[in-house]
C-alpha cells in the first residue's frame, strides 16, 4: 500500500530548547525556541510556520511549508479556542496543492464557522469501489481537484449550533496512467462540478479543538446536490459524526469516535464514501477503500503528559471501519482493523496544544504521521 513519512525537525525541536546560546547562533533554532517557550500573554494569538518533507510512491518527494494560526476571540480566554491552518507543498512531479482549514468561533462562542478549502493537482491512486479490491492500485488518476465546504452555524442553546452548509467539489483536466486489466472508469471518471447545500446540528462543549480533554462534540449534516445548484450529478449525502472525551486520573484522557457518512443517488466516484487518512483509520490511505456508504470507530488512550516529563506524553489506538454499496450489505465480518501509538510534544504549554508523531499497523502495511493537534 502506498507509504507516507512527513517530518518536522524533532532535532531542531530539543535543541532548541536546551540551549539560548546555540539559539543565538542559529536563526532557525532561535525561531523554534521562541515558538515553544514563548512566555508572552496567555490571551495573545500564536503563529507558526514550519516546513515539512514528504516520500510517497505517487508524488516522489514533496516539499510543504505548514502554518498554525490560534487565537480566542476578543483575546478573551472564555472564548474556545479558534485556529486556522494552512499548508501548500510541490513535489518533484510537478503536483502542487493549498489547503486552508478553520475552525472559528465569535466573541461569547455565539457563531461558529467550520470549513476548508483546497485546490491540488495530486494523483489519486484508485483500487475500485466496494470493500473487495485489490490490494495494489488499479490506476493511478491524475487531475486537478478544487474542494470547498463551509458550515456557517448559529448557537441556538449553550453549545448546540445549527445552520446552513455549502459543498463544492470540481474535479477536471482528467488522465489515467498505469491502468490494469481490472480498471473500468468510474461513474464521473471523466471530471465533474458538484454542489450541494444542506443543514448541519452541532452540539460542541469542548474548549480547546486541538486538545479535547473532557466533553462531546456530534456533528449531524445533510447536503443535496441538485443540477438546480448547478451539479453535474444528483445526490443525497448524510454525516454523523460523534466524538466523547473522558478525563483519566490527572493527565489522561481517553477518547472515542464514531463517524459515518452515507449517500444515496447518482453518486460520482470521487464523492464516494472514503476510507483511510491522518485522522479516522490511520495507517490505510485515504481512498484506499471507498463506497456509497461508510462507518468506522477508534478509541484512543492519550497520556499528556508522562509524569515524569512536563511536555513528553504518548497514545495508544485502536480502530475498525467498513465501506459497503446499501444498509443491507454491512457485515460485521468486513469490518477492517488498525491499531497503533505515537508520540506528543507539549508545543504551547500555555494553550495546551501538543504535536503527535503516530504510527499505524494496519493488514496492509504501516503509516506514519506527524501534525499538529490531536487526531480527533
Amino acid at each position: 500500500m502506498n507509504k507516507k513519512f512527513i517530518f518536522l525537525l524533532l532535532i531542531s525541536f530539543c535543541q532548541g530548547i536546551k540551549s539560548q546560546k546555540s539559539t543565538n547562533q542559529n536563526p532557525f533554532l532561535k525561531y523554534v525556541n521562541r515558538i515553544i517557550n514563548d512566555t508572552n500573554n496567555l490571551s495573545s494569538p500564536k503563529l507558526m510556520n514550519y516546513p515539512t518533507l514528504a516520500f510517497s510512491p505517487e508524488t516522489n518527494w514533496e516539499i510543504g511549508l505548514s502554518s498554525l494560526y490560534i487565537y480566542s476571540a476578543n483575546r478573551d480566554l472564555k472564548n474556545r479556542l479558534s485556529e486556522v491552518k494552512a499548508f501548500t507543498f510541490y513535489t518533484l512531479e510537478k503536483q502542487y496543492g493549498i489547503w486552508l482549514d478553520h475552525a472559528l468561533y465569535s466573541d461569547q462562542n455565539k457563531w461558529f464557522l467550520l470549513g476548508k478549502a483546497r485546490f491540488q493537482s495530486f494523483p489519486l491512486l484508485f483500487h475500485g469501489i466496494g470493500v473487495n479490491t485489490p490490494k495494489e492500485h488499479i490506476a493511478r488518476i491524475d487531475g486537478n481537484f478544487t474542494y470547498f465546504k463551509e458550515r456557517i452555524l448559529r448557537e441556538i442553546i449553550p453549545n448546540l449550533y445549527t445552520g446552513l452548509e455549502l459543498d463544492i467539489q470540481i474535479l477536471n483536466k482528467v488522465s489515467y496512467q498505469n491502468t490494469t486489466n481490472l480498471f473500468v472508469k468510474p461513474n464521473g471518471g471523466n471530471g465533474s462540478t458538484n454542489v450541494g447545500l444542506g443543514w448541519g446540528l452541532i452540539y460542541n462543549n469542548i474548549h480547546n479543538i486541538l486538545n479535547p480533554r473532557k466533553g462531546i462534540f456530534s456533528e449531524w449534516g445533510f447536503l443535496s446536490y441538485s443540477s438546480n445548484l448547478g451539479s453535474d450529478y444528483q445526490l443525497n449525502t448524510y454525516l454523523i459524526d460523534n466524538r466523547f472525551y473522558f478525563p483519566i486520573k490527572k493527565n489522561n484522557v481517553l477518547a472515542f469516535q464514531l463517524q459515518g457518512q452515507f449517500s444515496n443517488g447518482n453518486t460520482p466516484f470521487n464523492l464516494l464514501s472514503l476510507m483511510g487518512g491522518e485522522s479516522l483509520m490511520r495507517g490505510y490511505y485515504l481512498g484506499r477503500y471507498r463506497d456509497n456508504h461508510m462507518i468506522a470507530s477508534q478509541i484512543e488512550y492519550r497520556i499528556l503528559p508522562f509524569s515524569f516529563s512536563k511536555r513528553w506524553g504518548a497514545s495508544m489506538f485502536f480502530a475498525a471501519g467498513e465501506v459497503f454499496s446499501s444498509l443491507d450489505k454491512f457485515e460485521i465480518k468486513n469490518l477492517l482493523p488498525t491499531a497503533g501509538a505515537g508520540l506528543r510534544f507539549l508545543l504551547f504549554p500555555e494553550k495546551d496544544i501538543y504535536t503527535r508523531l503516530d504510527f499505524a499497523f494496519t493488514e496492509e502495511g504501516s503509516g506514519v504521521y506527524f501534525f499538529i493537534g490531536e487526531a480527533f
